[in-house]
């Protein structure tokens, strides 16, 4: 029934057939459950392990190094290539498979266990059953604690108070009623009813069962955020790109072959052959096995600093991230109310809780300040001795406070016990004590400001009570600090040496002062916002909270200045998402950074539109309005600890500690991935167009054969894949914090790498080719000879290469590559194993080498060192990469 908080508790109870006093009958539950299902949400399907696994060929690399392998299987008589290839992809697979099983495993361990109980009246009696058969007409009783498991609509009240930040975003636990409402209420201002998954933090009620299930509003939410289609992160889109470029070269060579080949007369065979060396060669086989274990490594480096992927390409996302979208309770906050300000007589106190105890050694000399801490203890039913500070919010804020400041707060309750008690309750809005001590009895009162002034004839001011003829000045002061965000409460009291009677507890108050209370932005959140300034990440909060209370956080933490606009805050109620927005509005939502009061839709509508104006977007969100957004963010990043279940199921990246400075540290290490990517696609394609060209020139200008196909895969296998390795183990520059993000469109390979990529691969052909050239025609050594030099000067040359990948505007000799401990032990490890392949007799037969004379050994490394060489003074007169 979506329209109940519009209609009485009695019709709503009627029109559901139910009643209040028994509740329903066990047959009419099993109907009802028939009728409207179990009172259960989908739970999103948690990745099978066999579609994890086949997920991992999705890869176009992977799938022509699988036809590849097929050819070589077909037209090659030696298995040992068909092995290679297939071990490549083997390895790739399976460490693609193993660390996305990880990530799946860690969200497992996260989510919660067991299932929530509700307290139901059926058949007459109080039954406390699972919550999954509740159906709508069941009475359900709440309070203090509790769960709430279904929308219900209340019945009838006492003192209740819901929080909700989990469904509205909205900070402060809701006062509740059972009135009816008008039918154009908004969600977060239906005070009739409560929501399934939020908590009651104080008071009781009855109420009856409307929806359930998925008909639930956070139902309604989950299944946004399941029709939402998940984006494809930037990686997976430009290596899909940059696979089908390399497929198209690789088919552009192959055919090539075939073509010059028939016109030469060649053999068919022979030219498939050839073709599909050359295709081998084309391919970079390290790529996709470089590229696993760097965001593996990633990945691995992140989870240690209590960061869970779900998915590898998340990493490198966090790196392109520009624009970052949060909720503010608890990612930019404490999630726990804390004393902001304090004002009694004539002093302000302002931004108190973040001042040493010492600050306020002075003001204890004040009999208002005292008298305002005194009513703070004394008017609070906080539990002192238990263990963990539980009850209301606002108490447990006096509670800290005065502890803080050094008072013996069981002292002082042993000292003036408590006679009497009002409760507080949503008509008075107040609460009052009386206690006893050797002076005689003191009432204590707090509560909303205008209903304690209502009792005040006088005001504390110059250390005694004088008439209290301001009223309308302090009521102009708390209205200020409400539209400061700010929940404030007033302070009375009054002494006499006999007992009041209970009629005469209120009357006659002294106004002491008022408390502005508020959910305080996180210490470190506010350089964390610097860092992503310098960064060039803007930062965007969503929140469901009154716009006061946003302003002052984003004040607070850096995002907006002390004097911004009242525009600078965009509420719910102005947005508007037209297919044609007029440049002043476009321009307005853009450079907006804080939305208050806005819906879970709107939130996701907000993504959208940043993701359509070429934006990558983070979207922070721990409650169940956060899940569609969290789903169409290019990157959702959810709280493991104050998360719910359901923001975590639908979040890229999970926080196990909770802290939105954590970030800083991935988006960091995801820059510092897509740079390496970036160095080791540049170095393995290089390496790979030195083969494809040496090994085609040769055939046009009829050269003996300066490699093999089983040499290739050799190169492409080994002595590529270490040093490209070590490249992704780099730390990253320094300055990377420093840099504005790359452009969301921005490939792997711009036209500048592209060039920096032939230059260096031209390089090492210039080298193969010419000591092929020279062997041949100047020493005139057999074609094994001739091979072996031009394939021992190639991984010399390629080892060389990976000095080229360090940035052009640093030094030779002091950059990231040169002093990449990796990178050296890769080149001494590659060398080992090519010198051990000629002492390992079937390795040696297999990729046809020879021995060779310490002279050609010395015109090997001439050669190579050559190639280092002329891509260096070519890199540095033209100023590539």
């Amino acid at each position: 029934m979506s329209e109940s908080f519009s209609l009485s508790a009695k019709t709503v109870i009627d029109k559901l057939d139910s009643n209040t006093d028994s509740g329903l009958n066990e047959n009419e539950v099993k109907n009802r459950i028939n009728k409207y299902g179990k009172n259960e949400i989908a739970a999103s399907v948690t990745k099978s392990r066999w579609k994890i696994l086949l997920e991992q060929f999705k890869d176009p690399i992977i799938f022509i190094l699988v036809v590849a392998a097929g050819l070589t299987f077909l037209f090659n008589d030696d298995l040992a290539e068909t092995i290679a290839i297939i071990t490549v992809i083997l390895i790739t697979i399976t460490i693609g498979f193993i660390m996305e099983l990880q990530g799946i495993r860690s969200l497992e361990a996260l989510r919660k266990m067991g299932f929530t109980e509700s307290t139901v009246l059926r058949d007459g009696k109080i039954k406390t059953i699972k919550s999954s058969p509740l159906v709508p007409g069941d009475i359900l009783l709440i309070e203090a604690g509790d769960v709430v498991s279904a929308d219900a609509r209340l019945i009838t009240t006492d003192n209740l108070m819901v929080k909700e930040a989990s469904l509205t975003g909205e900070s402060r636990a809701v006062e509740k009623h059972a009135n009816a409402l008008p039918e154009n209420t908004i969600l977060s201002d239906r005070k009739n009813m409560v929501f399934k998954g939020t908590t009651v933090e104080q008071g009781s009620a009855k109420a009856i069962i409307v929806a359930t299930g998925g008909n639930t509003e956070l139902g309604k939410i989950q299944k946004m955020g399941g029709d939402v289609e998940k984006q494809r992160t930037p990686l997976e889109k430009k290596l899909n790109a940059l696979s089908k470029w390399l497929i198209w070269l690789t088919l552009i060579f192959a055919v090539l072959i075939v073509f010059t080949g028939y016109l030469r007369g060649l053999d068919m065979l022979l030219i498939i052959e050839t073709a599909v060396a050359l295709a081998v060669a084309a391919i970079p086989e390290g790529l996709p096995v470089v590229a696993t274990i760097a965001l593996a490594r990633g990945m691995l480096k992140l989870s240690k600093r209590q960061v869970i992927i779900k998915k590898m390409e998340a990493v490198e996302t966090l790196g392109a991230t520009n624009i970052i979208c949060t909720d503010k309770t608890g990612t930019l906050t404490e999630d726990k109310m804390q004393v902001h300000t304090l004002v009694f007589e004539d002093e302000i106190l302002k931004g108190i809780q973040n001042k040493k105890s010492t600050h306020f050694n002075h003001f204890k000399q004040s009999k208002g300040f005292n008298a305002l801490m005194m009513n703070s203890i004394l008017c609070n039913n906080v539990i002192l001795k238990a263990e963990k500070l539980k009850g209301d919010s606002i108490e447990i804020a006096l509670v800290r406070f005065a502890k803080k400041l050094q008072f013996d707060l069981n002292k002082i309750k042993e000292n003036n016990p408590e006679k009497t008690e009002i409760p507080f309750n949503t008509s008075s809005k107040l609460m009052a004590t009386l206690n006893k001590s050797e002076e005689g009895y003191t009432v204590h009162v707090k509560g909303a400001f205008e209903n304690v002034i209502n009792y005040c004839d006088t005001i504390l001011k110059d250390e005694k009570p004088q008439e209290f003829k301001n009223k309308t000045e302090w009521l102009s002061r708390v209205n200020d600090m409400a539209s400061q965000g700010l929940r404030v409460l007033a302070f009375a009291y009054k002494h006499q040496e006999t007992e009041p009677k209970e009629d005469d507890l209120l009357s006659g108050l002294t106004f002491i002062g008022v408390i502005g209370f508020l959910d305080p932005a996180r210490e470190d959140v506010k350089s964390t916002i610097k860092v992503y300034k310098e960064a060039g990440i803007r930062v965007v909060m969503m929140t469901g909270d009154h716009p006061g209370t946003a302003k002052k956080i984003a004040e607070e933490i850096g995002l907006l200045s002390n004097n911004a606009a009242s525009n600078s805050i965009i509420h719910g109620n102005e947005l508007q998402f037209e297919d044609q927005p007029s440049p002043t509005a476009h321009k307005s939502l853009l450079d907006a950074s804080v939305f208050a009061r806005v819906t879970p839709e709107q939130k996701l509508k907000l993504v959208s539109f940043y993701q359509e104006n070429e934006n990558v977007v983070g979207m922070f969100g721990d409650g169940i309005n956060d899940i569609p957004a969290l789903r169409k963010a290019d990157i959702g990043i959810a709280m493991g600890i104050r998360g719910t279940q359901a923001a975590r199921e639908a979040a890229d990246i999970i926080l196990k500690n909770d802290k939105f400075t954590t970030m800083e540290l991935a988006i960091s290490q995801g820059r510092a991935v897509f740079d390496h990517i970036r160095q080791f696609v540049v170095y393995l394609l290089s390496c790979n167009l030195a083969e494809v060209v040496s090994v085609g020139l040769a055939a046009l200008l009829n050269l003996p054969a300066p490699l093999l196909p089983l040499q290739i895969l050799f190169l492409n296998l080994v002595t590529d894949i270490f040093p490209a390795l070590a490249l992704g183990m780099g730390k990253g520059e320094v300055d990377i914090m420093k840099r504005p993000p790359r452009k969301a469109n921005e490939p792997i390979m711009g036209k500048k790498r592209w060039t920096s990529t032939i230059i260096y691969g031209l390089s090492i052909t210039v080298a193969v080719v010419g000591i092929t050239t020279y062997a041949h025609f100047s020493l005139q050594v057999s074609s094994v000879i001739i091979n072996n030099m031009a394939f021992y000067t190639l991984v010399l040359a390629q080892l060389f290469n990976v000095f080229n990948m360090a940035e052009n505007k640093v030094s030779f000799f002091n950059n990231e590559v040169i002093k990449n401990p990796w990178v050296w032990s890769a080149i001494v490890f590659s060398l080992f194993i090519t010198i051990s392949a000629y002492y390992i007799p079937p390795v040696s037969e297999a990729l046809f080498l020879t021995k060779l004379s310490l002279e050609q050994i010395g015109w090997v490394v001439v050669f190579a060192l050559g190639s280092l060489a002329l891509s260096q003074i070519i890199k540095r007169l033209g100023g590539t990469f």
